[in-house]
């Protein structure tokens, strides 16, 4: 499956992920938005974003096209103040690293 992240943040989850909720409230507390897009039962898609990430556990979050990887990674990226330079970067234009 040749599915890409938006550019901006989207957010991989299921329907009953107790960490899927806790990343989008760290980023709508943030202001951030995010595309949301629930994997429950598509096994293509989940195929392909285990694949994409090396990861088989959601929430898998990118910025701009880059992985960042779930709930964890995205709180450490906001409290080094990583999270708002991706932002920023991908807002104006340019690619962010994780």
């Amino acid at each position: 499956m040749s599915d890409s992240p938006t550019p901006g943040v989207t957010i991989y989850t299921t329907r009953r992920c107790g960490y899927c909720v806790a990343a989008k409230r760290l980023l709508a507390a943030r202001g951030v938005a995010y595309e949301e897009i629930d994997v429950t039962g598509d096994d293509a898609r989940r195929a392909w974003l285990t694949e994409t990430t090396r990861h088989k556990t959601v929430p898998q979050i990118f910025v701009a096209g880059v992985a960042v990887g779930g709930y964890h990674e995205l709180v450490a990226l906001d409290r080094s103040g990583r999270l708002a330079e991706m932002l920023a970067l991908a807002t104006s234009g340019q690619a962010p690293s994780p």
